[in-house]
């Protein structure tokens, strides 16, 4: 399973920075698209995302519509992960695919209203109470990630904990 996390347009380091952590800890390659709100060089980020930065697989893209070009979502097990996404993240069936690719909008607006329109079956949501308007970034990408991972029984990561070896 080769998994790609995309952020489109991350405002804040730290989230950027604890989901390059997890990008590293499951071997997901992390699609940066620009503008961000910061520099990855900030300390922010290299702080949340501590010694891994050496081990992550990392793609910059000048804009959302370069990415779109290049990695097509008609040509790509794509899905747009948003609150207001068609379906719940845990009913696809991710196993059956050999990549997927997870695209989180930033923080404060999420997705393209356009892109989330013309894509609404690649659209999943993270099942919540009504009244609140979203999870923070990060903890959205590490639940969707380890579903994914799950699904693929956990596909290349360690099955044993070493502490009892």
């Amino acid at each position: 399973m080769n998994l790609n996390i995309v952020l489109v347009e991350p405002e804040i380091p730290q989230n950027t920075g604890n989901i390059a952590r997890t990008c590293a800890a499951i071997g997901a390659k992390l699609h940066l698209v620009y503008p961000l709100g910061f520099s990855i060089s900030e300390r922010e980020v290299k702080r949340a995302g501590l010694d891994y930065w050496d081990k992550l697989d990392i793609e910059e893209h000048t804009s959302f519509s370069r990415f779109l070009e290049k990695y097509k979502p008609e040509e790509n097990n794509m899905f747009f992960v948003t609150t207001k996404g068609k379906h719940v993240y845990s009913d696809v069936k991710f196993s059956e695919m050999d990549e997927v690719f997870a695209l989180f909008g930033k923080e404060t607006k999420g997705l393209p209203e356009d892109i989330l329109m013309k894509y609404l079956d690649k659209t999943i949501r993270i099942p919540m109470r009504k009244t609140l308007r979203s999870l923070n970034l990060s903890n959205s990408v590490a639940i969707v990630a380890y579903e994914i991972f799950k699904q693929a029984n956990f596909e290349n990561l360690e099955e044993i904990s070493s502490y009892f070896d």
